[in-house]
């Protein structure tokens, strides 16, 4: 039966003074924040006036998100991450820690970005284009992060790289706390996104709904190992996981290429392994030390070793047909650059780091 291996950052089996606060703060330590629950953050919720057990333990909280960071299915087997947070995180109250962690270095060594550069970190950005009248074709798609370079460009140059009119921009900025300034004659605006964007997607497992008879569902299992009682864990639905990832890897791929960069997608070892193993696609195949149009960078459990996958969105007709990650899903359009750059104008930034 499935177990719940990470509470809050920590192993299950950790009872240290340290590790008891961060989870009677529902601390989690990948966000230096309180746990947001990751991506089932609001199926996770627990209200904590309905269990005042909890209440008793998360003291002065009213509300809880189930801190899950991992599953173990069996206990010879690696545990499966179920929370993005704890795979990868660059978000807002990221610290130069975070930033130097070994899944953030990895990552940031396959970006090519300059030595010294600021970065702009937007986090879950979301894009909606659409052209046409009689038959519109639509781009409808959120974000993980959008990584982008920063300069000081002047008011006409962010006009026309974010294609709205300065008199429009200016309150924009102004808005989403860009600095505008002067010089001389001239407005200046710091830390405009400019350059090559990197797109990074993080995907973790899915887990299966539970059993509420048997106290299988996140809250319940969630409840039980909190109050040290024997627990039962939900399994993983790895068909819903692989599902979810495949009908956006080639279309946010496609975007990030269309802009002029790349976008890499984070997963864990055990998501590649069961990828390879259950479809036609042979990550194998896509080996890599280098970036190409469609990048997986997969880590292990404890983010010591990683590989790199990738390769192109489709055969090329003038080369001899080799593996490529399948044209199955692939968007009926791609927004112009301009598009990317004025959503980011219209959003506060989540960071900001040096490489």
């Amino acid at each position: 039966m499935s177990k719940i291996y990470e509470l809050f950052g920590y192993p299950v089996t950790a009872k240290n003074s340290s590790v008891k606060e961060f989870r009677r703060r529902a601390f989690c330590p990948f966000m230096s924040a309180t746990c947001d629950g990751g991506g089932n953050r609001f199926q996770s919720e627990i209200n904590l006036s309905d269990h005042p057990e909890l209440q008793n333990f998360f003291s002065g909280m009213e509300k809880v998100s189930a801190g899950i960071c991992s599953i173990q299915i069996r206990d010879d087997t690696p545990p499966w991450i179920i929370c993005p947070r704890r795979l990868f995180y660059m978000g807002k109250n990221a610290t130069p820690e975070i930033f130097r962690g070994e899944t953030q270095t990895a990552l940031l060594n396959k970006c090519n970005f300059p030595k010294g550069a600021q970065i702009g970190v937007w986090s879950e950005l979301k894009i909606k284009y659409s052209r046409g009248e009689e038959n519109p074709v639509t781009f409808d798609y959120t974000f993980d992060y959008v990584l982008m370079p920063l300069a000081t460009v002047t008011a006409r140059q962010a006009a026309e790289f974010s294609n709205i009119p300065w008199s429009q921009l200016k309150r924009v900025l102004a808005e989403n706390n860009y600095v505008v300034t002067k010089n001389n004659s001239e407005i200046l605006i710091e830390n405009f996104p400019v350059g090559a964007p990197v797109i990074v997607e993080v995907m973790t497992s899915s887990t299966s709904g539970g059993n509420k008879k048997f106290r299988t569902t996140i809250p319940q299992s969630f409840e039980d190992c909190i109050l040290g009682r024997t627990h039962n864990a939900p399994g993983i639905n790895y068909r819903q996981v692989w599902a979810r990832m495949a009908s956006q890897l080639l279309v946010k791929s496609q975007a990030a290429t269309e802009w002029g960069g790349i976008a890499i997608w984070i997963v864990q070892d055990t998501l590649a392994d069961y990828i390879s193993s259950s479809t036609a696609l042979n990550l194998k195949n896509f080996l890599s030390e280098t970036t190409s149009e469609v990048n997986i960078l997969s880590f292990a459990h404890n983010a010591k070793s990683f590989s790199l996958y990738s390769g192109s969105i489709r055969p090329n007709d003038k080369q001899e047909i080799r593996p490529c990650f399948q044209d199955i899903i692939l968007a009926a359009i791609c927004p112009p650059r301009h598009v990317l750059i004025s959503a980011l104008c219209k959003k506060i930034r989540a960071n900001v780091f040096i490489t």
